[in-house]
């Protein structure tokens, strides 16, 4: 896999992760400069 679809398919999970997202984190775990997680930590507000 070439390092520009790498990039495209990182850039499309961080995308589909922010994406209703209102109040949370996302956490990007990297590794030998390599991309290895993402976490997700959403959080609900109560009104």
């Amino acid at each position: 896999m070439s390092k520009e679809h790498e990039v495209d398919d990182l850039y499309l999970k961080l995308k589909e992760l922010l994406n209703g997202l209102n109040f949370g984190t996302i956490t990007i775990v990297v590794q030998d400069g390599k991309v290895i997680q993402l976490e997700k930590s959403e959080k609900v507000r109560l009104k």
